[in-house]
């Protein structure tokens, strides 16, 4: 993006900083007319022809600029895989252990990556690194879904588990509380309308 001095064209189309269309004019006269309204003048479509260029506040744009992309990476979310590796006849203690890391990644809006690790004969038993698997998806229960489901490469079995979305609780028993409390109101009215008769 080009400013003032670096506009090297004869003529531009400018337009001033209420967005105000001031027509074709000569570079020289739109520098001037800008350092006038001490703004400066940014080209702003250097493809069209005659380029377009605005008069305004450079500095300002680009704070406006940067503060926006700030705000727009602050949004952005990223999501990184975790990994926890486990054997398929692992101890119920290291169990929990993996678990409880999984549990906290999870918990972080990470997916997780949990990978058996065979070793010798033991590939000969995928079913038992397919039991651990199974077991670990089942043990975090509603809070994950599986992303991809136990495949074996290689030497290691692997399941991808991604966090669920948490739903928004519905206030049902205010709306009941509510419902219950014009229910009561209505009858203690026609009471009273009992007892002036």
């Amino acid at each position: 993006m080009r400013i003032n001095e670096e506009i090297r064209i004869r003529e531009v189309r400018v337009t001033d900083e209420n967005g105000e269309q001031l027509g074709i004019m000569q570079t020289r006269d739109a520098l001037r007319l800008a350092e006038e309204r001490h703004l400066d003048l940014v080209e702003v479509a250097p493809k069209a022809r005659p380029p377009v260029c605005k008069i305004m506040d450079f500095g300002k744009y680009r704070y406006e600029q940067q503060k926006r992309e700030k705000e727009a990476r602050k949004k952005q979310k990223v999501i990184t895989i975790k990994e926890v590796k486990l054997r398929p006849n692992i101890e119920q203690h290291d169990f929990d252990v993996k678990l409880k890391n999984a549990k906290k990644f999870i918990e972080e809006g990470n997916k997780v990556k949990v990978t058996i690790m065979f070793r010798g004969r033991e590939l000969s038993h995928p079913e038992i690194g397919n039991a651990v698997l199974d077991k670990i998806a089942k043990a975090l229960g509603d809070t994950v879904s599986v992303e991809r489901s136990a495949k074996l490469e290689g030497k290691n079995m692997t399941m991808i588990l991604s966090p669920k979305a948490q739903k928004s609780k519905k206030t049902t028993t205010k709306g009941g509380d509510t419902e219950n409390a014009q229910n009561q109101n209505a009858q203690s009215d026609s009471k009273k309308v009992q007892s002036n008769r």
